[in-house]
């Protein structure tokens, strides 16, 4: 099964988010734009993985909750990967703090020794708002995405990581939490 493992969203901040592709999609710009449902913070991406696995993932993912406490992230700003030039995504940004940067550290550490591999690119939180499927309207959005370059989009509180499983289906993907895990409720984090 395709799965990965994230941070999942509160529905006032898939709403407001909503709201920011709403005004964007005014833009004309042929952008398959991602379900507000379906918005997430990947933390990693597994790939396709053997249902035998689950309990050493969720092993994995407990030992690290259990050194953090809950905390907040502010979704703020937007861009492009890879960039504005030659935009393919459209995301909206994760100011936090440091414990979800030790956080993603710590899952991507302890999956190595399972045998995924370890991301080759620096972590860049984010979430994926769409991607471009040509360039149509590409200097509008770019121009309407400039004027929220430093908006807030709400403070989240984060208390678990879910492990999600993705099937692909030609309306687009559909998650399922497969497990979720809490963060440790009293005591100091570690990453602080």
């Amino acid at each position: 099964m395709r799965s990965f493992i994230a941070i999942e969203l509160p529905d006032t901040a898939k709403s407001a988010l909503a709201e920011l592709q709403r005004e964007l999609k005014k833009t004309g710009a042929d952008i398959r734009w991602v379900k507000p449902d379906n918005l997430h913070l990947t933390l990693k991406f597994l790939g396709n993985i053997e249902e035998k696995v689950i309990g050493t993932l969720v092993q994995v993912m407990r030992g690290t909750c259990n050194k953090y406490t809950p905390f907040n992230l502010e979704i703020k700003g937007m861009g492009f990967f890879p960039n504005v030039r030659s935009p393919r995504i459209i995301w909206v940004g994760i100011n936090g703090n440091t414990a979800m940067t030790g956080i993603q550290s710590e899952i991507d550490s302890g999956l190595s020794s399972l045998g995924f591999e370890r991301e080759k690119r620096n972590y860049a939180p984010h979430l994926t708002l769409g991607r471009f499927r040509t360039s149509q309207g590409k200097r509008l959005i770019t121009e309407a995405v400039e004027q929220f370059s430093n908006r807030s989009f709400g403070v989240i509180g984060v208390e678990s990581l879910s492990l999600m499983r993705s099937d692909l289906h030609q309306a687009g993907a559909r998650y399922t939490k497969i497990a979720e895990i809490s963060l440790r409720e009293t005591g100091p984090e570690s990453a602080r």
